[in-house]
């Protein structure tokens, strides 16, 4: 399977989804002008994976900042993740936020509750 690589914009996150080495990486800002448009290769992409994921699975989410449409993406790549996870494969997600960032560490405790995926919140300090 090859890797998903796209490079971010001031609008949109850096993605680089390894198939080889099973690291997924979403990194930068999220507030694309359509989200479903701009995730739905992220989701397609994990779709495919699912049906051969790798032993282990590591998701680094490093967002500076998101917009409720892309919030709404992102927990649908989560659900897919966590179809992942059920079928007994390790997933695990690394949730990056800065230290004085309270909204971005809630936001990572809410997926953290609603999803049956081990995260880690991972804080970042200057």
């Amino acid at each position: 399977m090859k890797s998903l690589i796209i490079e971010g914009t001031p609008k949109t996150p850096t993605v680089k989804f390894d198939a080889k080495a099973g690291i997924f990486e979403i990194k930068g800002r999220s507030i694309p002008e359509n989200s479903v448009e701009f995730y739905k290769p992220l989701s397609d992409w994990l779709e495919s994976y699912k049906d051969e994921p790798l032993p282990k699975t590591t998701v680094d989410v490093r967002l500076e900042y998101f917009n409720t449409s892309s919030s709404k993406c992102i927990l649908e790549l989560f659900k897919k993740l966590e179809a992942i996870h059920k079928a007994q494969n390790a997933v695990e997600v690394n949730w990056y936020y800065e230290e004085d960032d309270e909204d971005m560490l809630e936001a990572g405790e809410d997926y953290e509750s609603i999803i049956r995926v081990p995260f880690n919140m991972m804080e970042i300090s200057d």
